[in-house]
């Protein structure tokens, strides 16, 4: 083992390097807001934080933003799993009450059904179809039962 990896798997027990991982996170987050989940408004950042990485990924997984999107998601899924509330009531109403939940709109939707098919399933002139209640129990963490 050479000198480099030996300070590489040692990095933890080197005191100089702190201040300036410090310094480095500060000014990160003080651009992107990254943090542990621990209240309602916090979970809201993130997951604006999340759409707007997905927006700027695009579906590319070669984005060097990628594990950073990964991250945040972890956190939010994370914080749904203890938190969030699927209300008892109609299909449609549990698709509102995620898209309020999670700040959507119709149109972040787009990659399970067309906003036009989201606005009439939330208008009650068309029922959520079998694939579409499975995309959505996939994207919001939930039993596809919630949707049917």
């Amino acid at each position: 083992m050479d000198e480099e990896e030996f300070k590489l798997m040692n990095a933890d027990r080197l005191p100089g390097a702190f201040p300036d991982i410090a310094q480095t996170w500060a000014a990160l987050q003080a651009e992107l807001p990254i943090k542990p989940i621990r209240t309602e408004e916090d979970y809201q950042q993130m997951v604006r934080v999340a759409n707007s990485l997905s927006d700027h990924l695009n579906g590319s997984a070669e984005n060097p933003l990628a594990d950073l999107f990964a991250i945040v998601t972890d956190l939010v899924e994370s914080w749904e799993i203890h938190h969030v509330t699927i209300p008892k009531a109609e299909p449609r109403e549990v698709l509102r009450h995620l898209l309020e939940t999670h700040g959507l709109k119709q149109k972040d939707l787009i990659g399970i059904a067309s906003p036009t098919v989201v606005s009439d399933i939330l208008a009650g002139r068309r029922a959520i179809s079998k694939k579409v209640a499975k995309a959505l129990a996939l994207r919001f963490h939930t039993d596809v039962s919630a949707f049917l």
